[in-house]
């Protein structure tokens, strides 16, 4: 008889944490959420986790603390989301180039699949082919050739190895037989910095980092790397119409939280960044900025980023990149 009471007891233990469960996630949030971009300030990563951060504030009523974590492009962020709690209150804003690292570092810490939980995309932002006025080039024609003239004597910036600024580099050095220096930084800011103080001669930031230095006139714009002009630069070619047939870059940007994070909560906030970025005037602002917003499930962006990992990975072997 006891054995039957016991047995009757443990059978509702389950419900008895399903039912403290779900009004855990109901409640959700109920506390500030923290935000994790792994670069330092300025650049499109946090640029586009602090326009979500705030619209995710206003709606749930909850603050929305923004924490840059910079280094080792987006990994050391990565490692604190992946180890945080999987209960929704630690998410990352990543770039494309989050993916990248599966194919460049010998011994990743994580899986850039499997460890995370795909959340929202939030924009595709392209990059853009910027140059120090003091550069003898306004096209891209006349910069092939100008790097093409001075193998290995000129030196780019970008955010990080592997970020979609450095792919950008290495895919242009590849179609347009050039040889130039990479010089990482940790952050597409600091790179933008030593740009206009002349230290490094070109770049490829995203165009929400660099439109401000563009339109003030301390840099110029050569081209975009996507297949399409982008609106916060209209009058710029992209480098496939300027002079390099095939050239394409388009970053994504998106929201992440560790692997496991309830569906109830994953669905919540892939509803209200979705609906944040259907505003009209939403719209507006960052396609001002140079961001195209987009919107998916968090299916379609799990399998962008798994479809993304392997394109890379064919330009990273095809570069030797490789960090130990």
């Amino acid at each position: 008889m006891k054995t039957k009471i016991v047995i009757s007891l443990l059978a509702y233990v389950p419900l008895f944490f399903a039912a403290g469960t779900a009004p855990a996630q109901q409640d959700y949030p109920s506390k500030p959420i923290r935000m994790i971009v792994g670069v330092a300030p300025g650049g499109a990563t946090d640029i586009l986790a602090r326009a979500v951060g705030a619209r995710l504030a206003e709606s749930f009523r909850q603050q929305v603390i923004v924490e840059n974590r910079p280094g080792a492009n987006h990994i050391i962020g990565g490692e604190i989301t992946m180890n945080a709690p999987r209960d929704g209150y630690t998410l990352q804003m990543i770039p494309e180039g989050f993916v990248i690292n599966a194919s460049m570092y010998a011994k990743l810490p994580f899986d850039p699949l499997r460890d995370f939980t795909p959340v929202a995309i939030v924009a595709l932002v392209p990059n853009v082919l910027v140059v120090h006025p003091s550069m003898p080039v306004r096209t891209v024609k006349e910069f092939a050739a100008f790097a093409r003239a001075k193998p290995g004597q000129l030196s780019y910036g970008s955010s990080s190895v592997g970020s979609p600024s450095h792919m950008s580099g290495e895919l242009f050095k590849a179609m347009t037989k050039v040889d130039y220096v990479h010089v990482p930084y940790r952050g597409q800011a600091l790179a933008l910095v030593d740009l206009m103080g002349g230290h490094i001669q070109f770049l490829f930031p995203s165009i929400p980092a660099a439109v401000v230095h563009v339109r003030a006139k301390k840099l110029v714009a050569l081209g975009v790397t996507t297949s399409q002009r982008a609106s916060a630069l209209a009058d710029v070619p992209t480098i496939n119409e300027a002079g390099v047939p095939g050239y394409e870059v388009s970053g994504w940007y998106g929201v992440v939280g560790p692997a496991g994070l309830p569906p109830a909560v994953v669905a919540r906030l892939n509803r209200e960044i979705n609906t944040y970025l259907q505003v009209p005037e939403t719209r507006k602002q960052l396609s001002g900025e140079g961001a195209e917003p987009r919107t998916a499930t968090p299916e379609e962006f799990g399998a962008a980023m798994a479809r993304d990992l392997q394109k890379w990975a064919k330009v990273v072997a095809a570069a030797g990149i490789k960090i130990k």
